[in-house]
């Protein structure tokens, strides 16, 4: 049996790469950007329609994906998650949310799922959709998915939790809502953390729990350090770029500032947390960002940019999948993309809940453990222009 895909805000294609590793056959994609419908069609034989999803008709996504109504295994898709995101907060100190026209997304994402009924669905958000007091986007949802059962005679169950990438395996810190349904009423069990994180909490496990510490960053990009390609555009530019050497791995900018280690150059928490963040080769990287500022990290530990294959990397895409563009057209598709050995654990696991079809536990996309052979340094001299600057940002 072929389990097929119907994928929407398909993106680069984390997710679907995911449900790839786990068995599942991506029928058609709808992706609106231009430089993420070239990755999709240069890696991949999937039918891609490139437009808004609100031009784009739930008869032609199943027209295009050779499929009938209520024949797909899957819908799959992260709706643009900015009216939920952190930055909004940041920002703005609130955010419209619902308000927000681009909020229409969760919408076009339960119209197809009404007008196509596929036996399951995956939806992926940031976690501000879940924000306590403030989960209107989820209470849209269910709403949503409490009209279609009625006006189709299903049964949709509605389970969602916050996953970390980190917990699965995933050498990055990344939390997001999942939300997963099946149209029989089958409630879905979100799979159990396979990792923990040894810096806070090894102490508390059990040796009945057989959980592997946190995929590191080594693990993920420490053999590129012989062999990849670090483009002539790599270095961090702006103010203060030239002020990362004199960071040390794993610290941001709140090393310079009048609790920190280092001279007290910032204030602070007067900066984003990611603001000068530098890799640490022992630890999972950060969340890699889709539109970072020009000192906005996290950075490689030899204080540059992150490469087209590094980032691909600590998001798990496999090997043989090229991101096409500019940088700033491949951090986007990468920064938004969902990692994809997380895809492949829940899509195992929708497998073998919703379809009877066992698996095996293993998850291909995850890195395996690599020994460091180098000490990762840093300068701690600092430059007298940045001291004379010393404490007035």
């Amino acid at each position: 049996m072929q389990y097929k895909i119907i994928s929407l805000f398909s993106g680069g294609g984390g997710l679907d790469y995911g449900f790839e590793a786990a068995g599942f056959d991506t029928s058609v994609c709808i992706e609106m950007d231009k430089w993420s419908c070239r990755t999709l069609r240069h890696n991949r034989d999937w039918t891609v329609i490139e437009d808004r999803i609100e031009n784009v008709s739930s008869k032609e996504i199943l027209e295009k994906g050779k499929l009938k109504k209520g024949e797909a295994s899957l819908l799959i898709g992260g709706p643009p998650c900015q009216p939920f995101s952190k930055s909004s907060y940041w920002f703005n100190g609130d955010t419209k949310r619902l308000n927000d026209p681009r909020a229409n997304t969760l919408e076009h994402y339960m119209r197809v799922l009404n007008d196509t009924l596929p036996s399951a669905f995956v939806l992926e958000n940031v976690f501000g959709l879940a924000y306590k007091g403030k989960d209107e986007g989820l209470q849209f949802l269910e709403n949503a998915l409490d009209l279609i059962n009625k006006n189709n005679n299903v049964n949709y169950s509605f389970k969602w939790k916050v996953l970390n990438a980190a917990d699965y395996g995933v050498p990055q810190i990344r939390e997001r809502v999942f939300i997963v349904g099946h149209i029989d009423g089958k409630e879905f069990t979100f799979p159990p953390k396979s990792h923990f994180n040894p810096q806070k909490n090894s102490g508390q496990i059990s040796i009945f729990d057989d959980l592997e510490p946190y995929t590191t960053a080594w693990d993920s990009i420490g053999d590129l350090d012989l062999v990849e390609k670090v483009p002539l555009k790599s270095e961090v530019g702006g103010k203060w770029g030239n002020l990362l050497p004199y960071i040390p791995p794993g610290e941001n900018y709140l090393y310079h500032t009048e609790r920190g280690e280092g001279s007290e150059i910032f204030k602070w928490r007067s900066r984003y947390w990611s603001f000068l963040l530098k890799l640490h080769p022992d630890r999972p990287s950060w969340t890699i960002q889709a539109q970072p500022g020009t000192s906005i990290g996290p950075f490689h530990w030899n204080n540059r940019r992150l490469t087209m294959r590094e980032m691909a990397r600590i998001q798990t895409f496999p090997d043989n999948v090229e991101i096409l563009g500019g940088i700033s057209n491949i951090q986007k598709q990468l920064g938004n993309a969902v990692p994809s050995a997380l895809a492949e654990v829940l899509g195992k696991e929708i497998l073998e809940q919703f379809f009877d079809k066992k698996n095996s536990s293993t998850i291909t996309l995850i890195p395996n453990k690599k020994k460091r052979y180098k000490r990762i340094g840093f300068n701690n001299s600092i430059p007298n222009k940045y001291l004379e600057m010393s404490a007035v940002e």
